[in-house]
């Protein structure tokens, strides 16, 4: 999977389970404040990654995702390890 795909799919899910406008995730953005995420829904996050890309990230894995271009390289990490 390429990096636009994984951008693609990440937005459609986002935007979906978040509520939140697809052309609100812009990559310099900040994850939590755009998703408007509690402690709660990094739970939720976490299935949906594991539900839509095939890995469980950990809590220490969020340790350095603050923008979602962070988010986007951890689940291009990520993939490359699989």
């Amino acid at each position: 999977m390429d990096r636009l795909e994984i951008i693609t799919i990440t937005k459609k899910f986002l935007s979906e389970e978040f509520e939140v406008d697809i052309n609100s995730i812009m990559d310099h953005e900040n994850l939590r404040e755009t998703l408007d995420l509690d402690s709660l829904d990094y739970v939720d996050l976490v299935v949906l990654i594991e539900e839509n890309l095939g890995f469980k990230p950990t809590a220490d894995d969020f340790k350095t995702v603050e923008t979602f271009d962070d988010f986007y390289n951890l689940v291009e990490q990520k993939l490359m390890n699989v």
